[in-house]
């Protein structure tokens, strides 16, 4: 999650570039923006990691939310049914530089207040719906309350050897309103790190960039029951990327999971530079357990320019 400081960027090493953040997170047309990793913080809904290097290791618990993620200080509000977007730049707000793998985003229940919950504590269920790569709309019965939301990106360009794929996870908290009465159910949570094992289809490839590309198996849990498929992990065609986008919601308490289960498959494509995305940047603590609420994956990632 992240918010502000542009010129500490230009002064990083340009391998630095090679790897990135959330910029911005969209909810419906309001824009929030993350504190950059490392920079002094500001107040964002983001929470603001320490570097922009990607998480090596299923089981690091830097999965969690990211490098040394910190509480964020302010909470964006939304509604069932709202969409939410996130914005990945490269480390000096450059376009997000790698172009295949998975996006996806789980909610996890705060409780009373998400700018004090420990994300360690986090549980979380899924939803999914078919959107532009890097949007996701909330499940339409969501029950009002605080979540953390977790969004990723698995980098797979490595994935051909075990340890190799690249996580990039970003927390970001929400307030959501309305009367709805969906959450997923104790068997349905998970957490992470918990979640996913470095030998996981989707998180170990082979061939990843062979030709017809492989079928793709998104790793993690099933969606929640409540969301419902809204749409199935559809192969893509050469000129353009789909997502696939879980929704889920979570209860603070223990962990669960052990490893990720089969979930829907498409096939891997690169993407394809967006021309409608837009940017900002990262913030601080992290997730436990985490729910899926949403659980997006793209098969091309977001390219702001």
């Amino acid at each position: 999650m992240l918010l502000a400081t542009l010129l500490p960027l230009f002064a990083l090493p340009a391998a630095v570039s090679a790897h990135g953040f959330v910029h911005q997170v969209w909810v419906n047309d309001k824009k929030f923006t993350g504190n950059v990793p490392g920079a002094d913080p500001t107040d964002s809904v983001v929470r603001q990691i320490s570097q922009v290097d990607p998480v090596k290791g299923a089981t690091n618990a830097a999965v969690n939310c990211g490098h040394d993620a910190q509480l964020a200080a302010d909470v964006a509000d939304a509604n069932p049914g709202d969409t939410i977007g996130f914005v990945w730049s490269g480390g000096d707000l450059s376009a997000w530089p790698h172009d295949t793998g998975p996006m996806l985003t789980y909610m996890a229940d705060c409780g009373d207040d998400c700018t004090t919950f420990n994300s360690a504590k986090a549980k979380a269920g899924s939803s999914r719906t078919s959107t532009s790569p890097q949007t996701s709309p909330f499940p339409s019965n969501l029950a009002p309350g605080n979540y953390l939301i977790r969004h990723e990106i698995i980098a797979l360009h490595l994935a051909e050897s075990q340890g190799g794929a690249e996580f990039y996870p970003s927390c970001t908290q929400l307030r959501v309103g309305g009367s709805g009465t969906g959450k997923p159910t104790a068997d349905e949570l998970v957490e992470l790190p918990g979640a996913y094992s470095d030998t996981d289809a989707g998180i170990l490839v082979k061939n990843v960039f062979n030709t017809p590309p492989p079928k793709y198996t998104f790793p993690g849990p099933a969606v929640a029951a409540f969301v419902g498929a809204s749409s199935d992990g559809d192969d893509t065609s050469a000129g353009g990327s789909k997502t696939s986008s879980a929704a889920s919601s979570s209860s603070t308490g223990g962990a669960k999971s052990a490893g990720s289960k089969p979930g829907k498959s498409c096939k891997l494509r690169r993407a394809v530079p967006s021309t409608t995305s837009k940017q900002k940047r990262s913030p601080r603590p992290r997730p436990h357990n985490v729910s899926r609420v949403m659980r997006g994956l793209s098969l091309g990632l977001v390219k702001p320019h």
